[in-house]
């Protein structure tokens, strides 16, 4: 489903206006980049929560020349399926 598709679905569900849909959707996505920033999680009920971790430094390949090389540390956001949105897909 593309983003078109979504808006449209949700409004065609809700009754919204695909405008407001959009505001909705993108106040949504600009707070949970916040909250993960700010605080390393955000939940959203019944789908899942984003959360920030910290990736140890490790060795790698260079799948070029076999060389070995470092990688460093960094921080990532993953996303955590709820265990309802499994249920109900699987």
């Amino acid at each position: 489903m593309t983003k078109a598709q979504l808006m449209s679905a949700l409004a065609d569900k809700t009754g919204l206006a695909k405008k407001d849909v959009s505001v909705l959707m993108e106040t949504l996505a600009d707070m949970a980049y916040g909250e993960v920033k700010k605080g390393g999680v955000f939940v959203l009920p019944g789908f899942g929560k984003l959360v920030k971790v910290d990736r140890k430094e490790r060795m790698g390949v260079n799948p070029a020349t076999g060389e070995k090389i470092k990688i460093p540390a960094k921080t990532v956001v993953r996303f955590k399926l709820a265990k309802v949105a499994k249920e109900a897909c699987l």
